[in-house]
């Protein structure tokens, strides 16, 4: 690395949970006290920035502070990173090594981590030969606090603490030391009509539609308004069908907590990974719910029907949709819309069900045959006719036919199973 007598000094400071959790007196105010007074009693020293990452993992590297840090150190605007020791830079062996060995002589950048006297000014001092040593500590470190932190978090999912970081809409969080959640009615007002009206059969994405024509914060909005304050996340202000569905399967409505539903890859990859539900922390009746165990259950009916038909461009959905299977390959049928022009009628539309896995997969798949949706209509109708018929003609007869029809069902059931 080349001498200089000037540097323009990047600070950089780091404070994670698991530090506060464990305890350690890290402050991001003593980190930004220690190093700039260092800084002053410098000679030649230009304090430039401090960045700063608080509530984050020093496992990974894509972290704010981290990277407007590196751009300026690339740009030139920086020649001098400054940290209280290697942990608050990162605690990743392999890419803190990476950074202190390759990337930074590279761009010429003198690195300090002024409590572990690390200085790669000196390359042949006894820290820069311990340094492996003391980023593998690290490393080790972070991977032990990760599981007391898990240890402890599964140990208080099954006391029945609520852990989560802000209370699911239609609660906010008490006060006592189980943080148990609280009806906030303004939300469950919100929470029974989505509920309600699931079980009556309109899908996510109607009843998303429907709440914002009328207006109804969603409930990020409505969680900083109880705050009073402004949205800070990035979002359109609507309600979409992952909201709802978020809503209608959390257990927390029928007064249950269902936690430890997510875990990591690891402690050093954050992507998270849903958990099978024979995994997850359940413990019931911790606090009141907001709707009854019967409209939940009801709920979990339609969720679970196959008559639960899917919306067209245009927001509709056909009285079939969903019901119409394909008798050769058992497919679902699509509904399509085809144009026609002829003289005498002029240009006119007709609605048909056609083979999804013929529109999937082409003949390959399975043959183009379809059925016009106004011929299927017919039939359904004179169906439901004729039973009506037979029930004011001959009652005994259509219990008969519906007896019979049961354990021909039941029957198929048995033999399948």
């Amino acid at each position: 690395m080349a001498k200089q007598t000037t540097y323009n000094v990047g600070i950089y400071v780091r404070l994670s949970q698991e530090d506060e959790r464990a305890g350690e007196s890290l402050s991001i105010e003593n980190q930004k006290k220690m190093l700039t007074e260092y800084v002053s009693r410098q000679e030649g020293w230009n304090l430039i920035e401090i960045c700063e990452d608080d509530g984050y993992s020093g496992t990974s590297f894509d972290r704010p502070g981290v990277r407007q840090l590196l751009e300026d150190a690339k740009s030139g605007k920086i020649n001098l990173i400054l940290c209280k020791d290697l942990s608050r830079f990162g605690r990743n062996y392999i890419e803190v090594g990476q950074y202190i060995d390759y990337i930074f002589p590279s761009f010429n950048i003198r690195f300090i981590a002024l409590s572990d006297n690390v200085d790669t000014l000196d390359r042949n001092s006894s820290a820069m030969d311990l340094m492996p040593v003391m980023n593998l500590f690290n490393e080790w470190h972070a991977a032990n606090t990760s599981k007391k932190v898990r240890s402890v978090m599964v140990a208080n999912s099954r006391q029945g603490k609520y852990l989560a970081a802000s209370a699911a809409y239609g609660y906010i969080k008490a006060d006592d030391e189980k943080h148990t959640p609280i009806i906030d009615e303004e939300a469950a007002v919100i929470v029974r009509r989505i509920f309600e009206q699931r079980a009556s059969g309109a899908s996510p994405k109607q009843i998303a539609k429907q709440l914002n024509k009328d207006g109804v914060p969603i409930p990020s909005d409505h969680r900083y308004h109880l705050k009073g304050k402004e949205n800070p996340l990035v979002t359109s202000h609507l309600w979409n069908d992952c909201m709802v569905r978020g809503i209608l399967n959390n257990e927390i409505y029928i007064g249950n907590l269902a936690q430890q539903r997510v875990t990591t890859v690891s402690y050093k990859n954050h992507k998270q990974i849903r958990k099978d539900r024979s995994e997850w922390i359940i413990v019931e009746n911790t606090h009141e719910p907001i709707i009854s165990r019967e409209l939940w259950d009801k709920v979990r009916e339609v969720e679970a029907s196959v008559s639960i038909g899917k919306m067209t461009k245009e927001g509709v959905i056909r009285p079939l949709s969903g019901f119409m299977y394909c008798p050769d390959c058992g497919y679902k049928m699509k509904s399509t819309k085809t144009k026609h022009t002829t003289k005498k009628r002029g240009t006119y539309e007709t609605v048909s069900y056609r083979c999804g896995t013929y529109l999937r997969s082409g003949m390959d798949g399975c043959t183009p045959h379809s059925i016009l949706e106004r011929v299927i209509s017919q039939v359904v109708v004179d169906d439901i006719r004729a039973k009506a018929r037979l029930a004011v003609e001959d009652e005994d007869a259509l219990i008969q036919w519906l007896y019979s029809r049961s354990l021909f069902l039941i029957s198929l059931f048995l033999y399948d199973g």
